[in-house]
């Protein structure tokens, strides 16, 4: 077991979009808000006692045939939106349009540098969902290991594309996975029906993976809320067993909500009006990186989600959050977690316990003095990264 911390680094506070708006809710106009959804709840409790019944409606579907041609034809699936998450039927349309981006911009970069193939593949879960994936493989070099990543709330695997092509100059091939709701997958942009749909997906998409390249050490990495997600799924036995180790950034396991009535309203409201967004957080992002570049790619790409996070999402957040809490003497992964201390979004002690209490016999972490949440993005990234490259060469056998 090791123990690091990083050098101490000058913070510049700047304003950033999406991210970190569970606990900007209780301002005034959060206020405003929360009344606004209590009067929607209240006028939805009433609806049986109105005497008259809303029309059904029939969403659209996607005619199975020419949904088979095109996965013959071109490698691409035709646009599903699961029905019980996604009423409107312009999700189907935004959807498309964000796979068709997502596309695009693989096809751009198909091998663009000659030193990396990256190609995409749509993968439909056992609930019928289609995700959008990617993979990175090195030309020149050979592979030793591979690396699966898990993007972050409100992100997409893409993001993620140069941290891939590093990796591949040291040996690994990266696949990467936009999980429900997010990036060219399928459902309502940002919005997050249960996070274990997002586990169940990564089991698989796992097993997936491992069966194409026998042999190989597997790894993953997940930044934030992804990072949780991977921390969930390898708590499950007969995935721990496949799985060499596991490297994360910003850990969602603390993410508590700014009052605590909102975690006894949370999960009713998630109910009653689970795409519900929290518009009075619009502005109120936290800081998530100190290079005002990065901000800007990041918050000007089409496949970022800005908005105001959803009640579902932010309910699925709190409740994965509070199940690792519960439940970290149970990891037994090797892992290295990363955490800038200087992080208003999910938090760096939070990190600090999942090290102390997680029974891996093989476990580091590594904290970051005013470094803020999106660490693979902030001026000290060629540092972090590097840290990541030698955690994972000492753990390969060449």
């Amino acid at each position: 077991m090791s123990m690091e911390s990083g050098n101490d680094l000058n913070a510049v506070m700047l304003t950033s979009g999406a991210s970190g708006r569970v606990n900007a809710l209780l301002s005034e106009r959060a206020w405003r808000s929360l009344l606004t959804l209590i009067n929607a709840v209240l006028l939805i409790l009433l609806l049986p006692f109105t005497g008259r019944r809303a029309p059904a409606v029939t969403p659209p579907v996607s005619p199975e045939k020419s949904g088979k041609e095109e996965r013959k034809g071109r490698g691409l699936q035709a646009v599903r939106v699961p029905t019980t998450i996604v009423p409107w039927k312009c999700a189907s349309v935004e959807v498309a349009a964000r796979r068709a981006l997502a596309v695009r911009r693989v096809t751009q970069e198909s091998n663009a540098d000659g030193q990396t193939a990256r190609e995409y593949a749509m993968y439909v879960t056992s609930r019928g969902d289609t995700l959008f994936t990617q993979m990175w493989t090195p030309i020149s070099v050979k592979v030793r290991g591979l690396v699966i990543i898990l993007h972050g709330l409100n992100e997409h695997s893409g993001r993620y594309s140069d941290f891939a092509k590093q990796l591949n100059v040291n040996g690994y091939k990266v696949y990467g996975m936009d999980w429900i709701g997010h990036g060219g997958s399928d459902g309502l942009h940002a919005y997050v029906h249960s996070l274990d749909y997002a586990v169940m997906d990564l089991k698989s998409f796992i097993s997936k993976v491992l069966a194409e390249n026998p042999g190989l050490p597997c790894f993953c990495f997940g930044h934030s809320t992804g990072a949780a997600i991977i921390l969930k799924t390898v708590l499950d036995p007969k995935i721990e067993t496949r799985i060499a180790g596991v490297v994360v950034t910003s850990p969602a396991v603390g993410v508590q909500p700014s009052h605590p009535i909102l975690k006894v309203v949370a999960p009713i409201c998630s109910i009653l009006l689970p795409t519900y967004q929290f518009s009075a957080a619009n502005k109120q992002g936290a800081v998530v990186s100190r290079d005002p570049e990065a901000l800007r790619i990041k918050y000007s790409d089409p496949l970022v989600y800005t908005g105001s996070i959803r009640v579902r999402t932010g309910y699925e957040i709190l409740r994965i959050a509070d199940y690792l809490q519960q439940n970290l003497e149970k990891l037994t992964v090797p892992f290295l977690v990363l955490h800038g201390s200087a992080d208003s979004v999910t938090e760096p002690e939070a990190s600090m316990k999942l090290y102390t209490e997680a029974s891996s016999a093989d476990k580091s972490i590594k904290l970051f003095p005013g470094l803020l949440h999106d660490l693979l993005f902030e001026p000290e990234r060629e540092e972090i990264m590097q840290g990541i490259f030698e955690w994972l060469n000492n753990r390969v056998q060449d």
